[in-house]
């Protein structure tokens, strides 16, 4: 196992040199040297039975890890019975596509945060999840991964703490950790090692180690405001944080680790998942770190 770096979607280079369909995606990547892939469902779950598994059957042969964004309309802490059921739609069409395709883990974004106490509108959140879990394994889909995201403004469900309060109905949950959004939730508090390997120890302590190990991990700069996020940049745009360097140092020094790293850099998602794969093994050879070895932090 290592670390596998990829892109969220099709960049822009993709459609420029002439490709069109997602089952020419995992060649290309693999071509650039990419073994991740996060299949957009973003604004809903409308691929094929049959383009879903041929797209996995790809994807295996170039070892390409799959992976899926549901759709942005999940509300887990709607009171809306409109909504509560389109909800529980996107969820199992995202975890049934997942399970055409083969891919591991269904990300999704757990809701609006405002509008009321919070603990109770997570505690809400929750219940409804539970009953959604429920129906997930009788449809025999609870081998699937499904990952909270954190999200990266204040009045959105999914600070870290929420999301790892979600994850510990246990089931099939895991947290999907974006330290863009992290970044600009506190500020722009992703600049030291220190805080990377803080999310990492959280993480351990309240779910355990086996959920640290393969963390999904999604990676780009990020503008922000006081209220949090506010857009996505690339690499090539100067000034927006956070520093992927001090994340590579600690993946590197730990060295048990073997997260999936999505960028998603707007238009420049593959390449910019090439540029933090190169930090991270310049980094990972220049560490004096012995493999397997935890330091200190």
């Amino acid at each position: 196992m290592t670390v596998r770096f990829g892109p969220a979607g099709a960049p822009v280079a993709f459609y420029e040199e002439g490709h069109k369909s997602s089952l020419q995606m995992p060649a290309w990547l693999r071509k650039r040297g990419l073994s991740a892939f996060e299949y957009q469902c973003t604004r809903g779950v409308n691929i094929k039975e049959e383009t879903a598994a041929r797209l996995g059957q790809l994807a295996r042969e170039q070892d390409i890890l799959l992976s899926i964004h549901a759709p942005y309309y999940i509300n887990l802490s709607t009171t809306d019975p409109q909504i509560r059921v389109k909800t529980r739609g996107h969820i199992l069409r995202s975890l049934q596509a997942a399970r055409a395709m083969g891919a591991r883990t269904v990300v999704f974004h757990p809701g609006a945060g405002k509008g009321g106490d919070r603990k109770e509108i997570l505690s809400r959140a929750k219940g409804f999840l539970k009953e959604i879990l429920a129906e997930v394994e009788a449809e025999g889909l609870g081998h699937i991964l499904l990952a909270p995201e954190t999200m990266g403004k204040k009045n959105q469900l999914g600070s870290l703490e929420e999301v790892l309060e979600i994850c510990e109905l246990g089931g099939p949950l895991v947290p999907a950790v974006d330290f863009g959004h992290l970044h600009a939730v506190t500020g722009g508090g992703f600049e030291e090692k220190s805080a990377y390997a803080a999310v990492f120890a959280l993480i351990e302590k309240r779910l355990g180690r086996e959920y640290l190990q393969n963390l999904h991990i999604h990676f780009s700069p990020v503008e922000f405001t006081a209220a949090g996020e506010k857009k996505h940049r690339t690499t090539l745009e100067t000034g927006f944080g956070p520093d992927f360097t001090p994340l590579a140092q600690v993946l590197a020094e730990r060295g048990d680790l073997t997260p999936v790293i999505i960028c998603e850099s707007p238009g420049r998602q593959a390449e910019d998942a090439i540029v933090y794969k190169e930090i991270y093994q310049r980094v990972k050879k220049n560490s004096r770190c012995e493999p397997g070895s935890a330091p200190a932090w």
